[in-house]
């Protein structure tokens, strides 16, 4: 068996009274370097966030990370861990895969009911590795959303805006 290295991802954005929260699957390059959630330049999360919820897009990092815990808005990825060269999700190796302790994270974060994938893997790797571990008690409601990775430049940025808004709006509070 090869030992392939494992990229490392960041602990969550979340105060308690969270109600809603924002999964990606893992950081990409550009967003491990700068130790920064959605870092890389053309990717369109935080100026769909910075849309939807009336703030400067060039607010500093921990500024907008501020925002949206203000706004009952948590965020984090659905793996803590996994080997992926590169940035793309497609080239997350499977057998590799460690998710995040979602069980203590809700039981932490009790007024979270709903969750938005930042895309497909995402939403995949949680269906698959997550909710198995959480049973059918977990009453959640699951949504996916088309991702903001410059990878996923196909969708208009409008369309993509909208989507999000619509979810967005799902938090409670």
């Amino acid at each position: 068996m090869v030992n392939h290295p494992q990229v490392q991802g960041f602990p969550p954005v979340a105060r308690r009274d969270a109600s809603l929260l924002i999964l990606g699957s893992m950081p990409g390059q550009a967003s491990l370097q700068a130790q920064a959630y959605y870092a890389h330049p053309r990717n369109t999360f935080w100026r769909i966030l910075s849309d939807v919820l009336d703030f400067p897009v060039d607010l500093a990092y921990v500024k907008r990370l501020e925002i949206l815990q203000a706004n009952g808005i948590a965020l984090w990825d659905v793996l803590a861990s996994c080997h992926r060269p590169g940035s793309l999700d497609a080239d997350i190796d499977d057998a590799t895969l460690v998710v995040n302790d979602f069980v203590d994270f809700l039981q932490q974060h009790p007024h979270i009911d709903c969750i938005c994938f930042n895309g497909a893997k995402a939403e995949s790797s949680w269906r698959k590795r997550v909710q198995p571990l959480l049973g059918s008690t977990q009453a959640l409601k699951l949504l996916r959303l088309p991702s903001t990775s410059p990878a996923h430049a196909g969708m208009p940025y409008e369309t993509k805006r909208a989507l999000w808004a619509d979810a967005l709006a799902q938090r409670s509070g």
